[in-house]
Parts: structure tokens; sequence; C-alpha cells
């Protein structure tokens, strides 16, 4: 399905050739009626030769209602400008011109109506010469001409036709499994509630589904679904939908807001756009103007940033970021078109590059301008390798690219096939850039802490997943396969790094040893071994494994740990049991030491209470 837009001076007749293609008055309003103008979107639908339903949107032409007329723009597939042949082209008609071609609308016919009223040839050619003139540098440089009456019904036929051809040439309507309904009217119906209607992008909603309207995020569901008033259970990308919807008021809701599937889209107060000024726009467009945004049926205030210059002149292209003064919900390769507020001009438009920055910019930084000319140029593959920056899986990028499904299968393959994609084993999706990036990210942090704790073995996982802000899964991928970072027990350290004593600590830790080894088990407590070697050291011999804490004071040496726990368990295996007092005689220690031990093996599975002895744990 396809829908067209019609555009032009608000006398040329738009309305009046609707109704004569359809049989549809698009003029809803009592007031268009009376003043015999079109003042907010109109829309009707006509069937082509070919079976097609075609959807069309007539747009106000009068320059007092051009912001309506912008909210019935987006997402059409085709134009029809149209210009009375006794009038020509209008000031405002080069205003929609200019719009069409900011919005990239590369299809579509010049309809000249009110043919029956010039009966000069010569005039005719004048005014076809004036259209060619106007159009030659804009996205209809190449649209056919087309006569017509609205009146007498000359040319219809043919233009029915014209339109047929122009639509045949056209892709199929992108379906990347992602619907947006940008919301362009909003009313009840008496025994079914709200209805909201729009151009569906980007996927299909079928009766039931859960959905999401934002910028606020209201939750509801599909109660019914129509496209051209006949009741569907599917409506598809392209068509003009109306969407019966439940539990949502239709207080809540308004023009220019979006209907999407839960967690699609969302909202944002900042966007990074690319951005032409057009060349007869009354002045330069100077960092931190106020301007007014209009994308898909939605507007908002917003203040310009320039990123690259110090002002734009017009007919000038440029980076530009936009804080806005409410949120909107936009996404990355929407058509955008900026406005003064006051006096009322458009100066320019383009193309939202990154609708979630997530930060200000600092202004003139090539890096940014890299990144930004990626989005926007990149090839398909490149597109796909910014877009993850961190691991993502496909359906999620597919939101983030808008690729059907082919279009994203290819770019995947070519990004792997480049090197520039990595695929983890949860099957989600991270650019080689980004992976590098983090492992680097994880070196320097385990450098700084070697630096900061040489005589730590290694720096606890979760600190350093926490100090990243890693996912403990994502943090397991990361260190699978690379052999620059060991990771031993609940520790992670650099492969070459080791504890060094000097040679003032290895006097201090021979002392130790000795007093230990004299009297293995009732050896100094942790306090005393404190003192005679310094905590740091302590804690590194308890790292290295050669000194055991069983308890916050209790230490023994590897060797005395050892043998009373194999002479432990050697006692619990002939009588099936054994005391605290049966370890403390048995090795003419203290209760201190013997509690100790025997609380760290119970903590450890390796023995269990039963009353007031100790059994084999589970270990």
């Amino acid at each position: 399905m396809r829908v067209i837009g019609t555009a032009g001076h608000v006398d040329h007749g738009k309305s009046t050739l609707v109704k004569r293609l359809t049989g549809i008055d698009p003029d809803r309003l009592a007031e268009e009626k009376a003043r015999e103008m079109t003042i907010d979107l109109g829309f009707a639908w006509l069937t082509l030769p070919n079976g097609e339903t075609l959807g069309i949107v007539d747009v106000p032409g009068h320059r007092d209602f051009i912001e309506n007329m912008l909210a019935g723009v987006g997402g059409i597939d085709a134009v029809l400008l149209v210009i009375a042949a006794d009038e020509g082209i209008m000031p405002q008609t080069r205003e929609h011109l200019a719009i069409i071609d900011l919005l990239g609308i590369h299809n579509g016919l010049i309809v000249l109506t009110k043919i029956d009223t010039i009966d000069d040839p010569d005039w005719l050619d004048l005014v076809e010469n004036e259209i060619r003139d106007a159009v030659s540098n804009t996205t209809l440089a190449n649209a056919e001409i087309v006569h017509v009456s609205a009146h007498s019904g000359a040319g219809i036929p043919e233009l029915i036709e014209k339109i047929s051809a122009v639509l045949a040439d056209l892709p199929l309507n992108t379906h990347y499994n992602a619907p947006r309904l940008p919301i362009d009217r909003v009313f009840t119906i008496s025994g079914f509630g709200t209805v909201v209607t729009g151009t569906l992008l980007g996927g299909t909603l079928r009766v039931g589904d859960e959905i999401e309207i934002q910028p606020f995020s209201v939750r509801g569901r599909i109660r019914g679904l129509q496209s051209y008033k006949q009741p569907v259970e599917i409506a598809q990308p392209g068509s003009r939908v109306a969407v019966n919807v439940a539990g949502i008021e239709k207080s809540a809701l308004e023009r220019g807001f979006v209907l999407t599937h839960p967690r699609q889209l969302q909202p944002t107060l900042l966007v990074d756009v690319n951005f032409r000024h057009l060349k007869d726009t009354s002045r330069p467009l100077k960092h931190h103007s106020e301007a007014k945004l209009f994308a898909g049926a939605a507007e908002s205030t917003v203040r310009v940033r320039l990123l690259n210059d110090e002002t734009l002149p017009p007919g000038a292209e440029g980076w530009l970021q936009l804080r806005l003064e409410k949120p909107l919900a936009l996404s990355q390769g929407d058509r955008f078109i900026l406005r003064y507020p006051s006096p009322a001009e458009t100066i320019g438009g383009g193309i939202v590059v990154n609708p979630q920055p997530g930060r200000r910019w600092k202004r003139f930084q090539p890096s940014v301008i890299e990144q930004l000319e990626t989005r926007m140029r990149g090839t398909p593959a490149e597109r796909i390798a910014q877009a993850c920056h961190t691991p993502i899986k496909r359906a999620a990028l597919q939101k983030a690219v808008g690729y059907s499904d082919n279009e994203l299968d290819a770019a995947i393959q070519d990004a792997l096939a480049q090197g520039i994609l990595r695929q983890l084993p949860d099957d989600s999706y991270v650019a080689e850039w980004a992976w590098q990036g983090i492992l680097r990210r994880i070196e320097n942090e385990l450098l700084t802490f070697h630096h900061a704790e040489p005589l730590r073995r290694g720096m606890p996982r979760e600190e350093l997943r926490s100090r990243l802000g890693l996912k403990q899964a994502l943090l397991t991928m990361l260190l699978d396969g690379q052999n620059t970072v060991v990771a031993e027990n609940n520790a992670l350290r650099m492969a070459d790094h080791e504890i060094r004593f000097s040679d003032t600590q290895q006097h201090a830790i021979h002392d130790l040893y000795e007093q230990m080894n004299a009297a293995p088990y009732t050896p100094p407590s942790y306090a005393d071994a404190t003192e005679i070697v310094g905590e740091n050291v302590l804690r590194a011999l308890i790292e290295l494994g050669e000194i055991v804490q069983v308890q916050p004071d209790v230490i023994f040496s590897r060797q005395a740990y050892e043998e009373m726990v194999a002479e432990l368990l050697n006692l619990i295996d002939q009588n099936g049991q054994v005391t605290a007092a049966e370890l403390r005689n048995r090795f003419n220690t203290t209760r201190k030491y013997a509690i100790g031990l025997l609380e760290h093996l119970d903590s450890a599975g390796i023995t269990k209470r039963a009353g007031d002895a100790r059994v084999r744990g589970r270990q």
C-alpha cells in the first residue's frame, strides 16, 4: 500500500482535484467548507487500475497553516505538486517545493490544474517553463507535468495512469519488524473509544497487540484496526491506518505522539542532525538560535547548537545538535524541517542522524563529526558496526538501523567478513573497535590497580565489573580466549603481574615463618603477624596461599593447615566424628585455634556440626 500527498498554493484546486480523483471531499471541517480552503489535514483514497488502494493526504496550502502542512507530509511515498494553470508558481508553492526537497521526496508528479481556463498555448508554455526552472535543482527536477481539469474531468484518467506508473517503480515499503505510527489525528467514536490515525511505517500492527505511545510511555492495546474505512486484522507498512486503542483516554494523546510496540522507541530531548540551510533564507543560522522542529507529525521548539561552524550561511550544510523543549519520539533517518518562529520562515531541514546522543557534544571535535558522518553516509556494514557500540541482539540492532531482514543479514555478514563486527556466543553482536576498547579499559584498570596495590595478587572480579559497568556474562565473554588477563578464583590480574617483596620485606617474612614454624599449631595471631611484616605483606602472603586465614585473627602456615585438615578427616573416618577437645589434644593447641579451624571448615563444607562434634561435610 502507498500514500501520496498533495501540495501547492491554496487557490490551485488541490482539494477539488482530490475529490475528482476519489469522490471524497478531504475538507472535513465546517470552517474549511465555509472559507473554501484546507486548514487541517484531509484524507482520501482511491483504487488504482492494478487493484492497489492508494491513500491521499491533502495538506493545507495557505501560509497561515504551513505547520499543519508539515504534520502531513511525513511518511508519504510520492507527492502531487498542484499548480493552477491560470496562476503559475506562487510564493507558497515555492515553500512547499522547498519542503518536499528537504524531506527527500524524489517521486511525484506536477499537476497543472484548471487547464480548461486557458486557451493560449503560449501562456501554458510560459507556465511550464517557469515550473521547470523552479524545480530544476530539487528532488522533483525530473517529475512529469500532467494537465488536468478537476472541473471537467479532462486529464483525470491520464493522471491516474501516471500515478500508477510512478508508484510501480518504487521499492516495497521497508518492513523491519518495528512498527511506528506517527499520530496525526486523535478522536473518539461513541461505543468504541479512542481512535488515532497516521501513516504506518516500519512494520505491521495486529488486533490485540500491546502498544506503547511515546513520548510518555502510555501503554494500551489495539482493539480494532481500519485501513481506508475497511476493518483489518493486520495493518501493513505504507498504509493509512486508524487504530482503536483500548486502555488510553483521548485526553492523554495528541498529534505528534508515536504509537509503537512496547520498548521500541525512547523519547529524547537531544538529537544530532545533518542540516541543509535553504539558500534564500533571510539570514545566516547562528549558534544557539531558537527554531521550531517538525518531524513526522510532531513539533517542538529547539535551541540550535552548531557543532562544526561559527555560523551557517544560507545554502550551506552543517552538523547540528538540537536541544528540544519537549521530548519527542524520533528515529535515525527521520526527515525534519526547521522554521524560525517569528517572523515565521522555513529555513531548512535534513536528517536525524542520532536520536539518542546521550550527551551534549563539545563543539569543533573532529571525532564527533567523523562519527556522525559514518552514521549518515557509511556503508551498511559500517553503519551496523557503529550501532554495535555495546553488545546488541539482532532484533534491537534491526530497530536501531532500520534495515529490512534481507538488508540486515547482508550487512551483518559483510561486517563480519571485514572483521569490523564480532558475533558473541550468546548471538549478540559488538563492533570490533568497541570490543577492543573494553579490553583496553580492563587492562588499564588492572594496571592502575597493580600500581596502587603491588602486593595484591589481583583485583576482585566484582570490583572490576562494577567500575566498568559491565554485566557479568559480558565480562566472562571478554576474558575468554585472550591471554593478557588471568582469572584466579575471584580475582583478575595482568598475566605478567607478580607480587615482588623488597629485601626488607623478605627479612620480615623470614622472621614470621620462623615463629610460625616454631609453634605451627599455635602460631602468632593475625595482629601479631601484622606487627612483624606489615598488613600489606601479610595480605599478600594470604593471597599467594602461603598463609591460610581461618578466622579474622587466626592464621596458619599452609603446611600446618594441610596437616591439621588431613589428620582431622582421618580422625572422623576412624571414629565417625571428632570434637574440638579431641582436635585440641591431638595438636596440643588451644581452644581458640581448634574452634577457629573447625568453624572455617564448616563454612567451607569440609565438615559439619553434629551436636558437639563434627562429621564430614558435603565436600
